[in-house]
């Protein structure tokens, strides 16, 4: 499952945040099927939150397009519709390496040491396919969050998110899925040594070698 990212104040996260954490990582992961429902009872009690907290949750996982609320009907998964990967990854083309850019100018030295930990994870990855997600997603939130940017990182986590739900789908149909996630090596190592030009260069590269490997295999 994607790494759980802390609470937006940097502290121990909110009973709201937590159950966001959790339903998001379970709809991307699709443990949550898309269609299925989105029941507050058993989920409450599940997660031990309250209904406050959760209905927080689900608002927040709306306005991210990852649930869509019926009245009288009830919450659920949204679909995924394949022809909205090309919409998505259209704007990731023009996302990814601005943020890779402003990542390799404004990191900090210990941002860049956290990157230089996730550089070597995409260097020995295997087959797992548990492991191969958790560390893309990873590297994608560290690098989106190197930005100090609010605004370009919360855009940038939402497509992600839809991305990652996809790839999710198709994952069994992509071959060298473990190749694809190492790209990020040479990422990592450009936004750490201060490379703006080639961080952005290898970011789009990287994004249009996964939207096509998608086609291919839909």
């Amino acid at each position: 499952m994607p790494a759980a990212v802390n609470s937006r104040s940097g502290g121990q996260p909110s009973h709201a945040e937590r159950a966001y954490l959790a339903l998001r990582d379970r709809i991307l992961t699709l443990q949550m099927r898309p269609g299925s429902p989105v029941p507050e009872e058993p989920l409450t009690t599940e997660l031990g939150i309250g209904r406050t907290a959760f209905r927080e949750a689900v608002k927040r996982l709306e306005a991210e397009s990852l649930v869509v609320i019926y009245p009288r009907r009830g919450t659920f998964v949204t679909e995924i519709d394949i022809t909205d990967h090309a919409l998505i990854a259209d704007v990731r083309h023009r996302l990814e390496g601005h943020a890779a850019r402003r990542a390799a100018e404004r990191a900090t030295d210990a941002e860049r040491s956290e990157l230089d930990e996730l550089r070597v994870l995409t260097e020995e990855l295997g087959d797992d396919r548990a492991e191969i997600m958790d560390v893309d997603a990873r590297v994608h939130r560290a690098i989106y969050r190197c930005t100090h940017n609010r605004y370009l990182e919360g855009t940038l986590g939402q497509y992600y998110n839809l991305a990652l739900r996809i790839w999710h789908l198709f994952f069994d149909r992509l071959p060298d899925v473990s190749e694809h996630v190492g790209e990020h090596a040479a990422l990592l190592k450009a936004i750490i040594a201060a490379d703006a030009d080639r961080a952005d260069r290898i970011a789009v590269a990287h994004v249009d070698h996964f939207e096509k490997s998608i086609r291919r295999a839909i």
